[in-house]
């Protein structure tokens, strides 16, 4: 991925030199014009094409914003009802993704998503033990971080 990104910015610099015009816009389309041509010769170029990975990242920010939103008007609607019916609690959490890496931004985004917490990450990193505020079905919870931030993380990774 690396390697396809300086090829790039070098195709970019080299149409903007040849081109003799030093602008923003000229280094863009010689931007664009790498990006066409490392598409056209990818089976030359080694790994994947990098704008794959780019917008999946992409897409990860954009659930974790939408889990945010969605979390914080849920904890909102908790805590502003005249009777605080919460359930909190303390579930283990088996973990599909396996790097450090990966298990440590798993725990940011389900410790900065409101009414949830990253306690703590077991000594063989098979599972991690998740604080939330209020829990109607453990099995509904791992479910659901399990399908938006697990699955997220394995296509920007892998």
């Amino acid at each position: 991925m690396a390697f396809q990104i300086v090829i790039n910015l070098i195709i970019a610099f080299m149409w903007m030199f040849l081109s003799e015009t030093y602008t923003g816009t000229s280094f863009f389309l010689g931007f664009v014009l790498g990006l066409i041509l490392l598409l056209l010769l990818d089976r030359f170029v080694p790994g994947r094409f990098y704008l794959h990975r780019v917008i999946k990242i992409i897409q990860l920010i954009l659930l974790f914003i939408r889990e945010l939103i969605t979390s914080t008007l849920d904890i909102a609607k908790l805590v502003y009802k005249p009777n605080l019916n919460v359930e909190p609690g303390i579930f283990s959490y088996p973990l599909e993704v396996s790097s450090d890496w990966e298990i440590t931004l798993l725990s940011n985004l389900i410790s900065l998503t409101p009414g949830t917490l990253t306690v703590a990450v077991s000594l063989d990193n098979k599972e991690i033990f998740i604080h939330a505020m209020h829990i109607d079905d453990t099995e509904d919870s791992i479910h659901s971080i399990k399908n938006t931030f697990e699955r997220a993380i394995m296509e920007v990774t892998r």
